[in-house]
């Protein structure tokens, strides 16, 4: 069984929404940082057990930019906590899952993570995680 390990939530402007969630959430931001392999600024919230990641594009064409233009600002992903993602990426493709990185990638929170295309996880683009030890 996996565990929320965080919501992802795009938005045109961290600077504008990192104070919204901060009152929303009545806590602060504990973390901001730049994945520069996926075009993106984030900023980091905890509310219990699950974490709240907002996602700011750092440019024109990356996939946050992209899924803004199509979508406006909303939820992106939900991502769970694996113990190893490399396993569980080859047993979810054999379930018949399109995962859409063959290899996982380093992501944001000092984690290695890899994605499933939303045509097989009923429109949700998944997120999987695993903490870099």
């Amino acid at each position: 069984m996996h565990s929320v390990e965080h919501i992802g939530i795009a938005v045109k402007s961290l600077a504008t929404s990192v104070p919204l969630f901060e009152n929303l959430l009545n806590c602060l931001c504990y973390k901001t940082e730049q994945v520069e392999s996926e075009q993106v600024n984030t900023a980091f919230f905890r509310t219990g057990d699950t974490k709240i990641e907002l996602l700011e594009s750092t440019g024109e064409t990356g996939p946050i930019a992209t899924f803004l233009e199509k979508r406006g600002e909303g939820i992106h992903h939900i991502a769970f906590e694996v113990e190893n993602i490399r396993e569980e990426m080859q047993r979810l493709t054999l379930l018949g899952f399109t995962v859409l990185n063959e290899i996982p990638k380093k992501g944001a929170d000092n984690k290695l993570v890899c994605f499933l295309h939303p045509k097989t996880t009923n429109g949700v683009l998944v997120e999987l995680c695993q903490e870099i030890k």
